[in-house]
């Protein structure tokens, strides 16, 4: 049997560092074995800033997103540098709908780390990779994982994040590419 292609677009919403998008594709192209292109810029939509909150609600980015054609890309992943919540929660390093079209990956509170200092380039970049992946995950259609190392496992903190790999669990990769064929 043969693999589908899924066709995934990396999106920055907003000024993001160069870098940062290449280093999201390549992770998603090791881990899932697809190929990403990387878009133009999108403007975040206005009425997503909570004034109470001061907080992006990352529920009304992914309905405007995917209310977008964006042509062939099926899947999407949208990178920003706000801080992002969903009314459950107190923040969100990222979001995305279960089987959905687009992903959010926020930059926001990966470049900290728990004590209030900056991480090196290069752990805000895996941190972002891995959150990608995640989000990826969910818009593939897989769950929260119980492996504490998995790629889809929950993360609620920024310890959390770090400890898991970079890649699926072994149940998480049949199922995928189960999904895949």
């Amino acid at each position: 049997m043969t693999s589908k292609q899924i066709s995934v677009g990396v999106i920055p919403l907003g000024d993001i560092p160069e870098i940062t998008l290449p280093v999201i594709a390549d992770h998603i192209n090791g881990c899932f074995g697809l190929t990403p292109h990387i878009l133009s810029s999108f403007e975040i939509p206005e009425d997503a800033f909570d004034e109470r909150r001061l907080q992006y609600n990352a529920a009304i980015i992914i309905e405007a997103f995917e209310s977008i054609d964006f042509g062939n890309y099926e899947k999407m992943i949208a990178v920003l540098d706000q801080d992002l919540f969903v009314p459950i929660f107190t923040h969100v390093f990222g979001e995305a709908r279960q089987g959905g079209k687009c992903g959010l990956v926020s930059l926001y509170r990966l470049a900290k780390n728990p004590d209030g200092s900056i991480p090196p380039e290069s752990i805000i970049h895996e941190r972002a990779a891995k959150v990608a992946l995640h989000e990826l995950g969910h818009l593939l259609d897989l769950l929260h994982c119980e492996h504490k190392k998995c790629i889809m496992h929950f993360s609620g903190g920024i310890h959390e994040v770090d400890d898991m790999l970079m890649n699926l669990c072994e149940y998480c990769s049949i199922y995928l590419q189960d999904k895949l064929r």
